[in-house]
């Protein structure tokens, strides 16, 4: 998929999903964008420099990389990337959060969406739901991967450590997990919420082999998702720490939790498009 794209060519691609996302929440105006913008540049080298997936689409998935997305809340970013992979028509875009729309608030897969593979939203789920796909691939060696996303404050589930413990036990090697880092959820700071600690400590006492990056630097992410591929099969899951800006990319969305499940007036879309300058098209 578009393995092609330079670093620069992706770069402009993250802002043009950005833009996706904005006017996607203005549009009907509910929705996450905070999250949504500051793991734009992991998604986007994710689907358009990493990953083996074809946009055909079957929920099988049989010898291609899998992607599943934990924190649902976060959908205008996976739409917007499926949409500008190929998927479906960015016009369906437009339809988010709207009556009759494919393109729920949160993934759900009985709308027949191509490219989601399961229905998120109910956090500390979807690290359940990777390691069980990857198990699949395992059974039927396949050399292809799966790849998971999930908030920080997501980690506050107990469900996420007890699949944490369960992988590394069970040698499910073929699985790269990736935590978007950025210190905030809708009820302010993790620290303030409920303290995460040590998180490389953490997963490293679990057993996982742990790599930890700047979530906001393109070349960055391609580099350690190059070289987390490279670690797999190698006995041991793999999680990355992902340090992220919630609401990078629009000024005033940065690093505030009051972004996390707002929507932009008028004005302030204008401010964010205004932010947000790309060589493509909007839909």
């Amino acid at each position: 998929m578009s393995r092609e794209l330079s670093i620069a060519g992706l770069e402009d691609l993250a802002t043009q999903v950005r833009r996706d996302i904005v006017r996607m929440v203005h549009g009907c105006q509910s929705g996450h964008p905070g999250g949504s913008l500051g793991c734009t540049d992991f998604l986007v080298a994710l689907y358009f420099k990493i990953m083996n997936h074809d946009t055909s689409f079957s929920m099988e998935g049989v010898n291609e990389d899998l992607f599943f997305l934990s924190n649902g809340h976060i959908s205008p970013l996976l739409y917007a990337v499926l949409a500008r992979s190929g998927y479906f028509d960015p016009a369906e875009l437009s339809t988010f959060r709207k009556i009759n729309s494919r393109l729920q608030g949160h993934p759900t897969t009985h709308e027949g969406l191509p490219g989601i593979r399961m229905s998120s939203g109910s956090l500390g789920q979807g690290l359940s739901v990777a390691i069980g796909a990857a198990i699949t691939k395992k059974r039927r060696n396949e050399t292809s991967l799966v790849f998971s996303l999930h908030g920080d404050g997501e980690l506050q589930e107990g469900q996420i450590w007890e699949a944490a413990l369960f992988a590394p036990a069970k040698k499910i090697d073929n699985l790269v997990v990736t935590i978007d880092v950025n210190g905030q959820q809708i009820d302010g700071s993790t620290n303030d919420v409920l303290s995460l600690g040590d998180l490389r400590a953490k997963w490293m006492a679990f057993g996982w082999e742990v790599i930890e990056l700047e979530g906001n630097n393109m070349k960055e992410i391609v580099e350690a998702l190059t070289f987390a591929k490279s670690r797999t099969f190698r006995g041991k899951p793999i999680v990355i720490l992902m340090h992220t800006n919630m609401g990078h990319g629009v000024s005033f969305m940065t690093g505030s939790h009051k972004w996390h499940g707002i929507a932009p007036n008028d004005e302030q879309l204008n401010m964010a498009l205004s932010e947000l300058s790309s060589t493509l098209s909007d839909y």
